[in-house]
């Protein structure tokens, strides 16, 4: 740990001293053998993603100059090209690229380097290891990204709740199921890495042509097949499989990938013991016909069940200092069955015009049930522990300071489906390049909800009435529909060029529109983004090389400025609507954040290898939030647009060849984010003698002075003041096929208070969140291995096998508590813990 700090703090004081050396700007296509344009193709140079190529195939970077570099091509993981170059100093070369695939994909635009937005290598998603895997557990070593469960693929971005964030796979929103309460619960993601090509992520001042959500976005593309080909994986944690291929006229391609995955692996090192039953699996396919070289249909379609079962036996935690240390027994009888599935199918036609002109007509069609069943009876106890070490009955109990029970039960369904409609269009005129389109969407809910809690403690459960009667918690008992239709449009101008000293700039802007038939509230949403590469004066340096020859070294101040900003308008969904009184609130209106963001990219070179440093400083206005509670990932709305806030902060990221050959990141965010609800005072009650009533407390003391509050800016739900975030690869010298890969999270504590919502109490903090995860990997075989003829390995390109070290730490991370009162009244925050340390052994293989 020490020496990864001190790595990191040499790499933040190289920044001032070196810089990017001798540059040069190469230009080009890159085509098939018909000479036909291909997109999607990711560019690095010496291992580092620059650019990717547009619909036209064409790209343009910065390459360092006066030595010999590297620059790969890559299309969809497996299809590549490596070439060496040396270009002069300021040289504008021309390089066009023929890459050996079958057809090319007239769909797609993407985000090139020069706009806002990290570009993933999609390989890692595959190599790293991960409890959950996929490509959310990358995104969350991103800089701006937290997240503190690993059991979850969801995230926050820059304070953000987790349904602040849109995801696309191939122009196409996808949706995530309402109910989950847990991460044990979540199953698979939308997300199949095994069928990804591309992967670009924007944690704010995103462009218009991006849908109606405050914090971030996440644009997938999966792969067109060039030949035939698959992949399969098997682990502990279950297994995958992925198969592809191409028509011989080259018309038709497919895609098709199959999951299957258990975390009862994972589940069984919790605090509560039982019978685990998780499961979840679930079959995508992407199919492609091209009726003409300009006419293209594509289907893109997916199913998955998650079921999760439990069967609880007790739980015992032990929290506390090692003054006061204390102990939960928790017995249950009871389980809980839940299940989520969900239907997605996306039809497209692409229909490129001209050169200079693609059209898309897009429908899809969305569908989920989600059912929640569980009926959990548990008796508690709470101990004090002995902590003095010379005692016989150390780490025992030693005193009963509480007892009670809770019974839940739950017996919910929720139906959705959304439909829609969209037109996306792409038309490039000179040096503009403007993007449109319209969008219809009709959304159905239909929601059962039959649950309640009831807690027999100290001072929960009082009879009342002459009836005796006891009065359940948290009660609700309803049915709810609704039916609404949202209407979209954008528009959107992307310009550069180079002024006449020889600096690039670039500018989109554009504005988009949302109406929904439910509130009638039209937003409109003008957004801008501006970059700026400018082309400064070198500077000469003359130094003595080892050899006593003076060198004169040129070092170009060679950096990247940005700035972008607009409206962010979120127009509610459903889950917004539904109130904590299980009722629905179709008064409210959308949350809006105005994002102001600067950044820059730096160029520099450290021990002779290439790197790239990104900052972003940002601010966001906040205005109309509707407040919600979160506990574990289940988030509960106000359902009222009831408080205004803020949200600043600072995003760092240095990317690069730390080890030669292998690209690692390390991502720094500095971040605070406040709201201040209306209305929101409290009361504190004084006794005759001026002591404070705790209520509850005491039945014997009665109010005579009453002192009101106003709590101010408090901390949102998402608050994690400083988080760090490394990925890291590596590899032995003289055996470069045995890899390790590592990466480590750490984060402050997300603010939280106990369960009676309100708001301004939940102040408390959360321990840090601090996790490590390693997979050491031994490449079997790869593109250079060569066999006999008639071996049965001959057919596969990639085969490794991996063994990983879930939180090798060994750390109680906190996701949430449950909260209990003793015999005086007095209550407690019992921590939910983590997963503990674990070992996977995973074997992949690509033909």
């Amino acid at each position: 740990m020490k020496g990864l700090r001190s790595l990191y703090i040499i790499v933040l004081l190289l920044l001032s001293a070196m810089a990017f050396g001798q540059t040069a700007t190469v230009k080009g296509r890159v085509v098939n053998d018909k000479n036909e344009a291909i997109p999607n193709v990711i560019i690095t140079v010496n291992g580092i993603s620059l650019a990717v190529t547009d619909l036209d195939g064409a790209f343009t970077l910065s390459s360092p100059a006066g030595k010999e570099v590297t620059i790969t091509f890559r299309l969809n993981n497996t299809e590549q090209k490596l070439i060496k170059r040396t270009f002069a100093v300021d040289e504008v070369a021309q390089l066009n690229i023929k890459l050996d695939v079958k057809g090319a994909d007239i769909n797609g635009v993407v985000i090139v380097a020069e706009k806002p937005g990290v570009a993933i290598d999609p390989i890692t998603t595959v190599t790293v290891a991960s409890p959950s895997g996929g490509v959310e557990w990358i995104i969350k070593t991103l800089p701006g990204v937290t997240s503190n469960n690993e059991l979850s693929s969801q995230y926050s971005v820059r304070g953000g709740s987790y349904d602040e964030n849109l995801v696309y796979i191939n122009d196409i929103e996808v949706y995530r199921p309402f109910l989950v309460r847990s991460g044990q619960q979540e199953g698979l993601s939308f997300i199949n890495p095994d069928m990804v090509s591309g992967i670009n992520f924007s944690a704010g001042g995103f462009e218009a042509r991006y849908g109606d959500k405050m914090s971030s976005v996440l644009d997938i593309q999966y792969r067109r097949p060039a030949r035939f080909g698959g992949s399969a994986s098997a682990s502990i944690l279950g297994f995958t499989g992925q198969l592809e291929g191409i028509s011989k006229d080259n018309r038709f391609t497919f895609l098709v990938g199959a999951r299957q995955r258990t975390t009862q692996y994972l589940l069984n090192s919790l605090d509560t013991k039982g019978n685990y039953r998780p499961s979840s699996a679930d079959v995508q396919a992407q199919f492609t016909y091209d009726f003409t070289e300009n006419l293209q249909l594509q289907y893109l379609g997916s199913y998955s069940q998650n079921k999760y079962r439990v069967v609880p036996t007790n739980r015992e935690t032990t929290f506390g200092t090692l003054n006061e240390a204390l102990r939960l027994q928790i017995y249950f009888e009871g389980q809980e069955t839940n299940s989520f599935d969900t239907y997605m199918s996306a039809f497209s036609l692409v229909y490129r015009a001209n050169k200079n002109w693609l059209m898309k007509f897009i429908t899809s069609g969305f569908r989920s049930t989600e059912v929640e069943n569980s009926d959990v009876l548990g008796q508690y106890f709470l101990n004090d522990v002995e902590t003095d070490f010379g005692s016989d009955d150390f780490g025992q109990s030693s005193a009963l300071l509480g007892v009670g029970s809770f019974l839940t039960h739950n017996r919910n369904k929720l139906q959705s489906y959304i439909y829609n409609v969209e037109h996306k269009s792409y038309l490039t005129i000179n040096k503009h390049h403007l993007v449109y389109g319209i969008k219809w969407q009709h959304e159905q809910f239909k929601d059962k909800l039959n649950e309640w809690r009831y807690v027999d403690s100290a001072d929960y459960s009082v009879p009342s009435g002459n009836d005796d009667i006891i009065k359940l918690q948290d009660v609700l008992k309803t049915t709810l529909s609704l039916s609404s239709n949202r209407f979209m449009g954008y528009v959107q101008d992307s310009y550069s060029d180079t002024t006449a000293k020889g600096h690039k700039w670039s500018a989109t802007v554009g504005v988009r529109a949302n109406y929904w038939s439910v509130n009638q509230q039209l937003v409109i949403s003008p957004r801008v983004q501006i970059s700026l590469t400018p082309k400064w004066k070198v500077d000469t340096v003359i130094k003595t090389n080892r050899k006593g020859v003076l060198d004169t070294i040129i070092r170009p101040r060679t950096w990247q400025f940005r700035i972008a900003g607009g409206y962010y308008y979120q127009p509610p969904f459903y889950r917004e609507l539904r109130s904590l009184q299980g009722t629905l609130n179709t008064d409210i209106r959308a949350q809006r954040s105005i994002h102001i963001i600067g950044g820059a990219d730096h160029y520099f070179k450290a021990w002779k290898r290439d790197f790239k440093l990104s900052v972003e400083a940002y601010y966001k206005f906040l205005k109309d939030l509707i407040p919600y509670e979160i506990d574990n990932v289940r988030i509960r709305y106000y359902a009222q647009n009831l408080s205004s806030g803020y949200t600043t902060g600072i995003d760092a990221r240095v990317n690069g060849q730390f080890v030669k050959g292998v690209e690692s990141w390390m991502s720094l965010s500095i971040m605070k984010t406040g709201e201040n609800l209306k209305n929101d005072v409290y009361y504190d009650l004084y006794d005759a003698n001026g002591n404070k009533i705790i209520p509850g407390f005491s039945a014997n003391q009665v109010a005579v002075d009453t002192v009101k509050y106003n709590p101010g800016l408090i901390p949102r739900p998402m608050d994690q003041r400083v988080t760090f975030s490394m990925f890291f690869q590596d590899h032995l010298p003289k055996w470069p096929t045995f890899k390790m890969n590592i990466t480590l999270t750490f984060g402050t504590g997300f603010p939280f208070g106990p369960p009676d919502f309100n708001r301004y109490k939940d102040t408390l903090r959360m321990p840090f969140y601090r996790r490590v995860d390693i997979g050491f990997q031994k490449q079997l075989i790869s593109d250079k291995t060569k066999f006999r003829d008639k071996s049965m390995f001959r057919y596969f390109k990639n085969m490794f096998i991996s063994l990983e070290v879930f939180n090798l730490l060994g750390v109680n991370n906190t996701v949430s508590y449950l909260w209990i009162k003793d015999f005086s009244g007095r209550q407690y925050a019992i921590p939910n813990y983590l997963t503990n340390r674990l070992i996977n052994l995973r074997l992949y293989a690509q033909f």
